[in-house]
């Protein structure tokens, strides 16, 4: 939901009960789109994806700029639970989330991953928009030449 901020509203001020009962009404409207991954009966990660339109705060985000968001979808944000992590399960979600964009017309897929310190692991908690080798894996290219902060990137589908 971070990504889904109006202008003017800080994360700290809705995330908890108001995020909560916001992604609800998203889901139950049929508006919410994303993956999960389970172990046996139990969800243990999940990819959201959508429009990029969709997700006002990447609109507002000068850094994130884009000319042509109105055809971009974008995978905004990543979570695998802690004692699932680094076992490929955000790739394979990934993988998933590029299916479904296909099959829902995206020409278009960009993410915003973290670029982790050279020699350094990045720690889950910091890695909620996904890592740069994991999109390079699945074929997306670097969209911008920052030196720092969050690394847009992009695909063709």
């Amino acid at each position: 939901m971070h990504w889904r901020t109006e202008k003017g509203e800080a994360w700290d001020d809705i995330k908890g009960a108001t995020a909560k009962a916001r992604f609800r009404r998203l889901v139950q409207s049929g508006k919410a789109r994303g993956v999960l991954a389970f172990e046996g009966d139990t969800s243990v990660g999940w990819c959201a994806y959508g429009p990029r339109v969709e997700f006002a705060k990447l609109n507002r985000a000068p850094s994130l700029a884009c000319d042509d968001a109105e055809r971009v979808w974008a995978l905004p944000c990543f979570f695998i639970k802690a004692g699932h992590r680094n076992q490929g399960i955000a790739g394979k979600l990934l993988a998933f989330a590029l299916q479904c964009l296909k099959e829902e017309g995206a020409e278009i897929a960009e993410a915003y991953p973290v670029k982790p310190k050279p020699g350094q692991a990045m720690p889950g908690a910091f890695a909620w928009t996904g890592v740069v080798s994991m999109f390079k894996q699945a074929g997306f290219q670097p969209a911008d030449t920052k030196a720092k902060g969050k690394q847009r990137m992009r695909t063709g589908l």
